[in-house]
């Protein structure tokens, strides 16, 4: 098992063979040139540019290149990561980008190792708070019916293990993560508008009147339209 005690930052480049170890230090992969294909236990992906990948500690990985390329890898000592960190493929937005070049900066300076153990420790805070691809897919879509496979397969998981995971990153099943935002949804609904039930029940993706009724019930233990009557 590789190890480290401080923070390493450097463009390191891949082989066609597929290598397996584990490390135990976090690492967070950046794509400059190429793709990677990486293997988890429960993963399977090609890392593009489009995304970059955070690895934890002691987490085995089978990893390869079949394309000419280059990542910058960031090696982070365990005491600069939050507790109970789990792997994490994240689309590379403006943020990320930004945070990469100052990285690049960063891996160029040999003379100082402050301001990388800053921006290290700034990276390790983006970590613990950044909503993984799928729970932002959650945010965007829970007004229409989500397949679990279809959130598996956006954090590029096994549907058997997703569950898990999920509930280990929020302390919810999928099924109630979106139930609680199309709750949340409907009780600001019926106090802000004056909606029909057809319409409400219309926009959060339900059937009828009757089944949103049926729902809300289950939820609150009382109906929409008295829930609307004490609460305007």
């Amino acid at each position: 098992m590789a190890s480290v005690n401080q923070v390493t930052c450097e463009i390191r480049s891949y082989s066609r063979e597929f290598k397996s170890h584990q490390h135990d230090f976090g690492q967070f992969l950046f794509p400059l040139q190429g793709s990677l294909d990486l293997q988890t236990k429960w993963q399977e992906i090609k890392l593009n540019s489009d995304y970059c990948f955070y690895l934890p500690p002691k987490c085995d990985h089978n990893y390869r290149s079949i394309d000419r390329n280059e990542f910058l890898i960031l090696d982070i000592p365990t005491h600069f990561l939050p507790e109970g960190t789990s792997s994490m493929y994240l689309r590379l937005d403006k943020q990320w980008a930004s945070i990469r070049y100052l990285l690049l900066e960063e891996a160029k300076n040999e003379e100082s190792t402050s301001s990388l153990a800053d921006l290290t420790r700034y990276v390790s805070s983006k970590i613990q708070l950044s909503n993984p691809p799928s729970i932002d897919y959650i945010h965007n879509h829970f007004k229409e019916n989500i397949r679990l496979e279809t959130l598996a397969k956006i954090e590029h998981y096994h549907p058997t293990y997703y569950s898990s995971w999920f509930k280990n990153k929020t302390g919810k099943s999928p099924k109630d993560y979106i139930s609680e935002l199309r709750l949340k949804e409907a009780k600001y609904l019926l106090t802000s508008t004056a909606w029909s039930m057809s319409r409400i029940s219309e926009e959060l993706g339900f059937e009828n009147s009757s089944s949103f009724t049926r729902w809300f019930v289950s939820c609150e233990d009382i109906s929409p339209q008295k829930y609307r009557v004490l609460n305007n």
